[in-house]
């Protein structure tokens, strides 16, 4: 059979016109064609041609509760508003993916109901509730499968609310004895439940066990590799561990830790770490302010931290003073996505461009997203 090596230009002006689903598949073909759907320009031009959405989805908070879901692209100086305003009731956004899906409540209520959609085609379920005991303290997604489509959600609950369950249920399954124990003891248990998309219903699993020292950082989760990545910080260990990052495997529903880099685990503490996704692996980034330099990290298969490159953040200081702006996760190869007060921007490091929108607000929370506009069977039969 004949080998054909084909062109940078032919190859985007064939990739550029693919469907998504197919664009994405040829990426497994060779470094070549993966690296080049992660460049921006790639992806602005294939969202032209395909109609796909590309962008980030932005809800945020405006005077009298008023809550906004606008998608911000760079494709156009103003965010398409109100992209959730086909549900019932005025949501807000719990989780994302990047496949279009997206997890919404109408309140922050035990028992509220939870939506699942997509925005494309403005499908959307109602999912059951969780155990009304517990309170959300964190909620993620992640798909497993797109044809058919299947997804999980987790949800975490802090045991520490049993005990005033206990106190108002006198027949409740948790004993007092199991109550006392982790109260003395330093173990602090999460209660984990996960959502099935192919059973559609929710079963409890083990419990989390961490200690009453790990927090969670005040990022969003990070869906890559077939897994949810949290940033954990635990205030009693020495500045060389006090961070981890604690993931989920969705698919054998299993926790880990995996220590940072040996470079990070000495920070300052006005740094900036994060994980992120990185052209569909799991990052990790880290700003130093000192020196305004943006290490790149990607945890390969041998679970091994490996330095991609290093950013000058010189010029984009000059432009937005990066301790007002917090660097949110790479819309592109070569394109960060930051988040500010009112406001988000899109820089591209190569070109040293700056797009920068407003979106007015306080920003709750922001989902990359990238997804056409074919219809999905969100509920099985």
């Amino acid at each position: 059979m004949a080998s054909y090596d084909f062109s940078t230009d032919i190859l985007f002006e064939i990739l550029s016109r693919a469907d998504l689903k197919t664009m994405k598949k040829c990426r497994v073909l060779s470094k070549e064609c993966k690296d080049l759907t992660y460049e921006s320009n790639f992806m602005r031009l294939h969202s032209q041609r395909t109609s796909t959405m590309v962008g980030y989805l932005v809800q945020s908070s405006r005077l009298f509760g008023q809550l906004t879901s606008d998608l911000v692209s760079g494709l156009d100086p103003k965010p398409t508003q109100d992209l959730l305003n086909f549900l019932p009731h005025p949501v807000w956004i719990v989780a994302a993916v990047n496949g279009g899906l997206v997890l919404c409540t109408p309140g922050k209520r035990r028992d509220d109901p939870f939506y699942i959609c997509k925005p494309t085609t403005q499908q959307w379920e109602v999912v059951p509730s969780p155990n009304p005991r517990f309170w959300t303290a964190k909620i993620s997604m992640l798909v497993l499968g797109s044809n058919p489509l299947w997804f999980k959600i987790v949800r975490l609950s802090d045991s520490r609310d049993d005990t005033i369950d206990l106190e108002l249920d006198l027949n409740s399954e948790y004993s007092n004895e199991e109550d006392n124990f982790n109260v003395f003891s330093n173990e602090k248990s999460w209660h984990c439940e996960i959502f099935d998309s192919n059973s559609w219903e929710w079963r409890q699993s083990d419990d989390l066990k961490l200690t009453h020292n790990d927090y969670f950082e005040c990022n969003q989760d990070v869906s890559a590799c077939g897994g949810l990545h949290w940033l954990m910080f635990n205030d009693k260990q020495d500045k060389y561990t006090k961070y981890t990052m604690l993931s989920f495997d969705g698919d054998k529903e299993e926790w880990a830790m995996t220590s940072l880099p040996d470079s990070l685990r000495g920070n300052d503490h006005c740094d900036q770490i994060a994980p992120v996704s990185c052209e569909g692996k799991l990052g990790l980034i880290h700003l130093r302010q000192e020196t305004k330099m943006l290490d790149v990290w990607i945890l390969n298969y041998e679970k091994i931290w490996i330095k991609k490159h290093t950013i000058n953040l010189k010029s984009l200081h000059e432009k937005v003073p990066l301790l007002h702006s917090r660097i949110h996760s790479f819309y592109g190869a070569d394109t960060l996505f930051m988040v500010d007060v009112g406001s988000v921007s899109f820089y591209n490091f190569r070109t040293r461009k700056l797009n920068r929108i407003r979106v007015g607000g306080w920003i709750n929370s922001a989902y990359f997203i990238q997804t056409d506009s074919e219809p999905v069977k969100l509920k099985p039969e």
